[in-house]
């Protein structure tokens, strides 16, 4: 029997800085929640939204994969390798901070908003060499199925990271429905619903919530409306 855990859009932390508009899934900042630190190996899931012309002054990580995800709006970065990239939505970027690196994000325009989600992921090398990837996912390659973006290895489809995590996008039509294989045993599966409503094991779930699953081989996602998630499969034991 799996096991599973809901968390629904309205009980993430929040945190509204002006410049900075921030929900927090997991425990973040000044927002504790000791039934809310992580899932498995996946520490940090927010939901940014960044005024105009701001953003994240420089400041360091160590030990963590990074991994930024625009959902909407243009986000530069900068880092302590030489790094000077502007990532938009369709892009995926991951950040291994290995040893120790430092960075900035700002939103790269003035007048309008820039939404993305922040992940961070244990990883399962520490003190690796620090690195920087990103790449761009056509949208419609992920229409009514899952397409993947991060991986564990570098041969394969999407941009490769320190942990064996599986992340796939989805864009599905109301009706439409998916199984997600789970690739690796002991792994769960945590899904963040972007926009619309799907149910999952008679769970309904509506935009911006998030469901964690364990203890299985398979989930199946049924999309009620028209709908955008994101799946995480991470190891369980961080």
């Amino acid at each position: 029997m799996s096991k599973l855990v809901i968390h629904r859009s309205n009980t993430r932390g929040h945190a509204n800085h002006g410049w900075l508009d921030s929900h927090h899934t997991f425990s973040f900042a000044q927002y504790y929640n000791p039934e809310r630190m992580h899932f498995g190996v996946l520490r940090v899931l927010n939901d940014d939204v960044v005024a105009g012309g701001m953003g994240f002054g420089t400041h360091p990580h160590d030990n963590m994969e990074i991994i930024s995800i625009p959902l909407q709006g243009d986000l530069m970065h900068k880092d302590s390798m030489g790094n000077t990239q502007v990532i938009s939505e369709g892009d995926v970027q991951i950040m291994s901070a290995g040893s120790g690196i430092t960075h900035s994000e700002y939103n790269k325009n003035q007048n309008e908003k820039v939404n993305f989600l922040q992940i961070w992921i244990y990883p399962n090398k520490k003190n690796v060499t620090p690195r920087y990837d990103q790449l761009s996912f056509k949208k419609e390659d992920r229409k009514n199925k899952l397409q993947q973006v991060i991986s564990p290895f570098t041969e394969n489809e999407g941009i490769s990271i320190h942990q064996d995590a599986w992340f796939h996008l989805g864009d599905f039509d109301s009706g439409e429905s998916t199984t997600y294989q789970l690739k690796k045993k002991g792994n769960g599966v945590y899904l963040f619903l972007l926009e619309g409503s799907i149910e999952i094991e008679d769970n309904l779930l509506e935009k911006r919530d998030g469901i964690g699953i364990w203890e299985t081989d398979d989930i199946k996602i049924n999309a009620k409306s028209n709908s955008e998630f994101l799946i995480m499969e991470v190891p369980m034991n961080n």
